[in-house]
């Protein structure tokens, strides 16, 4: 018996967590125009009506430009909740330098035969792993049935160089 006015309160409660990891990131975002009981789908361009708090950018692709949702404040991450959004996936690399990853993510998605046990097993390894190599990582939940364990990064090498090493 959730509401959009319940999750936005939720958002507002914890703005000051959530803003930090959102500011300046395009967004990808999980619609849901009939609530958690319809048809939701992954809203990666911006062509419907959104609240004037977030901010649109415009982001050459491979064959056109795309148009991208930024949710700078806590009003702007409200003003989702008011659009129908129920997930927010962020870039890893901010607006401004887009071609430069300021984090990277190993997503752990575990199949239908794996308990949950070890998704979390494989998530201590993993950072375990990055911690010998120096890197300091977090764990997050995706949202869906998995794990995302997250490195933050000083954004100077290429998306090239992040995707050989996560592989």
């Amino acid at each position: 018996r959730l509401t959009k006015l319940h999750v936005a309160r939720y958002y507002e409660r914890i703005a000051a967590w959530i803003v930090p990891h959102v500011r300046g990131r395009p967004l990808t975002l999980v619609h849901c125009p009939q609530g958690m009981s319809g048809h939701c789908y992954y809203m990666k361009h911006s062509k419907v009506w959104a609240p004037p708090q977030l901010r649109r950018v415009h982001i050459q692709e491979k064959t056109k430009v795309g148009e991208y949702l930024i949710a700078d404040t806590a009003a702007a991450v409200v003003g989702l909740v008011q659009m129908g959004v129920l997930e927010i996936h962020t870039w890893n690399s901010d607006f401004m330098r887009l071609e430069q990853p300021n984090r990277l993510v190993f997503d752990l998605d575990p199949g239908d035969d794996v308990v949950w046990g070890r998704v979390v097993e494989a998530a201590r390894m993993l950072r375990e792993s990055l911690r010998a190599l120096r890197l300091e990582s977090f764990v997050k939940t995706t949202g869906g049935v998995g794990l995302h364990v997250v490195v933050p990064l000083v954004p100077h090498v290429d998306w090239s160089l992040c995707l050989a090493f996560s592989r």
